[in-house]
């Protein structure tokens, strides 16, 4: 599925932009059952163990920016966590054996959706190794106009940025030396996917265009990279394994690693965790 060229430009620069990796018919239906799960969230006021709402939601406009585990929520997006040409991609990256850690569908409506600080997801589950990656399935053409995720080329190769603040983890990177002004959008029409390494930094600007951007994000690790901060018991963690056998034998390698403790006072989704964050980037350039 990947030529070399890819190969390579994935390992130097800590991302990928794939096209035409789903069908046209995959992406309606992706489509479909998300508008079914706006639709539900009419009733709400408040964040469920499903659904994360922007603060503008109401009943009359239902305003969703994550639907959480959407995988366990229904099978088109759980086809879309096992998809083979996908899978096949990413055996190409991080080899064979396959496990998943997490599913979510992230959200930006036209002219509004919240965004999200630069960070790295190496802050939020550090493993014993580093061969993890995320796949963001676009339902809709991503430029950086409608909010598309924006990575640092390289920085996956670079330190692990404090995500703490007033010691205490906000989810969003605080180090006063880091600076983004060398970020890229990853563009990718609808059907394509995006490509991050774990410790790549990324973000992305609230929705400013007519258009929306939805994103459904998968989590794939190499099998025998272990979370430090431990796994569920044998039968679950392996029930998470997509590809090959489960294994005892983590491989340990020396890497940067701060772990997300102590937690912020305030929990949830990133976005619940990023707004205690004192100096956001994106929030200021929204306001």
């Amino acid at each position: 599925m990947l030529s070399q060229e890819q190969i390579d430009f994935y390992h130097r620069n800590g991302y990928l932009g794939v096209e035409n990796v789903l069908t046209a018919g995959e992406v309606a239906d992706l489509r479909r059952v998300t508008g079914e799960f706006v639709e539900k969230s009419r009733t709400l006021t408040e964040h469920t163990d499903v659904f994360d709402l922007e603060p503008s939601h109401s009943p009359a406009d239902p305003r969703v920016r994550r639907i959480k585990n959407p995988n366990m929520q229904h099978v088109v997006f759980d086809a879309a966590l096992r998809h083979e040409k996908i899978l096949e991609i990413v055996s190409q990256l991080i080899g064979d054996g396959l496990r998943t850690n997490g599913q979510k569908l992230n959200m930006k409506y036209a002219e509004y959706g919240s965004p999200v600080e630069w960070h790295q997801d190496w802050a939020f589950y550090p493993h014993t190794n580093d061969d993890l990656l995320a796949v963001g399935v676009s339902f809709d053409d991503m430029t950086k106009d409608n909010g598309a995720l924006m990575v640092i080329p390289a920085s996956h190769r670079g330190p692990t940025y404090d995500h703490h603040q007033h010691g205490e983890f906000v989810g969003a990177i605080t180090d006063p030396n880091f600076n983004p002004m060398s970020a890229v959008p990853v563009e990718v029409k609808a059907g394509g996917i995006s490509i991050h390494h774990v410790r790549t930094v990324h973000g992305s600007a609230p929705n400013t265009s007519s258009r929306p951007r939805r994103l459904l994000l998968s989590q794939y690790c190499a099998i025998d990279a272990w979370p430090l901060a431990g796994v569920p018991d044998w039968e679950t963690f392996n029930s998470l394994v997509l590809r090959g056998e489960p294994t005892n034998l983590p491989r340990i390698e020396s890497i940067p690693v701060r772990m997300p403790l102590p937690h912020a006072a305030r929990k949830g989704s990133i976005y619940e965790v990023q707004s205690l964050l004192e100096n956001p980037v994106f929030a200021k350039k929204a306001s």
